[in-house]
């Protein structure tokens, strides 16, 4: 049994005026021969700064023809943990790398390659085993990790099987058979199970053992097929050849892929001890697919060894001109670059994008009146600016009228003469011109949305005094329900708790009124959960109870401290905001009901999100705060379990 353990100056011209001219000019021209080669070399010497020692200093750099980069490495205290410390095996001519037993071919950014092993049976004619050979490789107490994209297990074989056995943190079992009844029936470059077959391995496994077996023991296939195979392998370094029945030795050339990782902690917690943290600069920490431990990668605009001080040096995308960005002139920056266009050419000057256009000396309308009277010129450019200035003043005009308008059909005086009665009470509530929302988002651009649902989109945007906030444009309203709307605004700005996001203002002089709100940088708690960035990090159980918390006591403001008691009708963990502190935020009222004092129960059209409605509600169309207290509690199993409430 094949058994592999880890174990851990231009000189002056001369003064003589004897000499000929020919001396001159020969002098003359070898000497700037000479300048132009040592510009050349120091053009060379500066032309690639990203070449860079790939280990730490002192520590040697290879074994034999393999390199070896930190955080790797060869000797005391050259590799950034005792995992990563490599043997170099001298017996072997060229030396060979080794982690533990196991013979490293390639270190790489991210993954490490090592020789496979091949796991093997063969019978005789009349069907009696001569051999069988297994396969054992573990990886057990080390960061490493057989790559479940990289790697496949191949079977070879017309009456082939093979079990396979490892751990992934809970036992993991499989199994592939390959078969075909005549030699002819087999294809080069096909593996479906005809004389090859391929199964794939799960993520984070880091014992994997293999045992071919047989079926019929080879007798009818015996003539062109006596053996069986199988190996764990790169699985795009392997194409099926009917000629490795008969001569396994390219197999033997196919590595395993390795992932590994630093350490046993997230990017989180490790950025938290810099003084062990092994990003260095120009770099950034991503987590480990694998579970636990994390890696290093250089910043965009950089590249080399993230791992070393000073290993992430800046790109000069300008260096070559025909792989340059730029169509016109390229100027390097530190992790950048940016690019121009030379004088009397416009654009942005990059091959991707604009590019350069040379600019027309004459503009048309001067070429069209070149031959024409000067009066006659200045009379038609006073006509065509009256006419000019005439359109802007009749446009604003119907424009002003059209914003009144839509002022005063919103809501508009309603809302006055709400904030006037509650003066001092909602000093802060602003009612925003059109004007201001506009461009407050940059003419609502649509780099700036920050989500959308039905109710309508909302946009980031940064006011005059340099506040963020929230600008929620809606898409329709109820015309007959505009004095409950405008009655909700003036409630909802009188709201104040920490764990409300509050309503600043709003617009009524559009189509459709617009809200502004508080702005919360750290996304919805849904897609926290759900990590559907890959930028987001998971949430801690800590940080998970005091969400919970937070947001229990926002309902419970809501329903019993407000001064009139609202029930929001659409709690979801998508309605839960999150700052950069993981502090949560109730937010999106679009749904939300006022609940007079005197009543206990509202009769509604049923309004929420599937999942989280209250079935009572559903049923009877009878609104309360429990409803809301139903939708917390889905939220709550949320929080516990990181699934989502329906999951089709």
């Amino acid at each position: 049994m094949l058994h592999i353990l880890l174990d851990l100056p231009f000189k002056n011209p001369s003064r003589a005026v004897t000499r000929t001219t020919s001396m001159l000019k020969h002098q003359l021209t070898m000497t700037i021969e000479l300048i132009l080669f040592l510009l050349s070399l120091l053009e060379f010497a500066s032309a690639d700064p990203t070449i860079e020692t790939q280990t730490l200093p002192d520590c040697p750099s290879k074994c034999g023809d393999i390199d070896i980069p930190y955080p790797f490495g060869l000797g005391k205290n050259c590799s950034v943990e005792e995992w990563a410390d490599i043997k170099c095996n001298t017996t072997f001519q060229p030396p060979k790398p080794f982690i533990g037993d196991l013979e490293v071919l390639q270190f790489l950014k991210t993954e490490v390659l090592i020789k496979n092993y091949i796991a093997s049976s063969c019978y005789n004619q009349t069907g009696g085993l001569i051999a069988q050979i297994p396969s054992w490789v573990t990886l057990t107490g080390t960061p490493y990790t057989f790559s479940s994209t990289r790697n496949k297990v191949t079977v070879l074989g017309c009456d082939t099987f093979v079990l396979i056995r490892g751990t992934t943190g809970l036992n993991f079992s499989s199994g592939c058979v390959s078969l075909c009844g005549k030699k002819e029936s087999l294809v080069d470059g096909t593996c479906s199970g005809i004389g090859c077959c391929q199964t794939s391995i799960p993520n984070g496994l880091q014992e994997f053992y293999a045992l071919v077996g047989t079926l019929n023991n080879y007798t009818s296939i015996w003539s062109f097929d006596p053996c069986g195979y199988a190996f764990l392998g790169e699985q795009d370094k392997y194409s099926f050849k009917v000629s490795d029945f008969s001569n396994i030795t390219s197999l033997g050339d196919i590595p395993i892929v390795l992932n590994f990782a630093v350490g046993n902690r997230t990017c989180k917690d490790a950025k938290k001890d810099p003084a062990t943290f092994a990003c260095k600069d120009n770099s950034y920490c991503y987590d480990s697919v694998d579970g636990t431990g994390y890696l290093c990668n250089c910043t965009v605009g950089y590249s080399g060894n993230p791992y070393l001080n000073q290993g992430c040096q800046d790109v000069n995308e300008c260096k070559d001109q025909n792989s340059s960005p730029c169509e016109g002139s390229c100027t390097n920056t530190q992790g950048s670059y940016y690019c121009s266009c030379p004088s009397n050419y416009y654009g942005d000057g990059r091959k991707d994008g604009t590019g350069c256009t040379k600019k027309n000396k004459k503009l048309p309308i001067l070429q069209v009146t070149l031959g024409m009277d000067s009066g006659l010129i200045f009379g038609l450019l006073f006509l065509l600016g009256g006419t000019c200035w005439l359109y802007l003043i009749i446009r604003s005009r119907a424009l002003n009228k059209l914003r009144e308008k839509f002022f005063e059909k919103n809501g508009g005086l309603l809302l006055n003469q709400q904030l006037s009665s509650h003066e001092g009470v909602v000093e802060s509530t602003k009612i925003f011109t059109a004007d201001e929302l506009k461009l407050a988002t940059n003419n609502y651009d649509e780099h700036r949305i920050l989500g959308q649902g039905g109710s309508g989109t909302v946009y980031k945007g940064i006011l005059p005094d340099s506040r963020v906030v929230a600008i929620k444009k809606s898409r329709i309203i109820d015309q007959s329900q505009l004095g409950q709307f405008i009655n909700e605004v003036v409630i909802l700005t009188q709201i104040n708790h920490r764990n409300v996001v509050k309503l600043l203002g709003c617009c009524l002089e559009t189509e459709v009124p617009s809200l502004v709100y508080e702005y919360v940088s750290n996304g919805t708690l849904f897609h926290h959960l759900n990590k559907q960035s890959a930028t987001l990090l998971g949430i801690s159980w800590d940080d998970r109870l005091r969400i919970a918390s937070e947001t229990a006591g926002a309902l419970a403001y809501l329903h019993s401290a407000a001064s009139v008691p609202v029930i929001h009708r659409d709690v979801k963990s998508a309605n839960i905001l999150l700052d950069d502190n993981y502090t949560a935020k109730v937010a999106d009222f679009g749904a939300s009901r006022l609940n007079p004092l005197d009543e206990t129960q509202i009769s509604t059209l049923v309004q929420g999100t599937m999942g989280y409605l209250d079935p009572e509600y559903f049923h009877t169309s009878q609104l309360t705060e429990k409803s809301d207290v139903y939708s917390f509690g889905v939220v709550l199993v949320e929080l516990l379990t990181g699934e989502k409430p329906l999951s089709f």
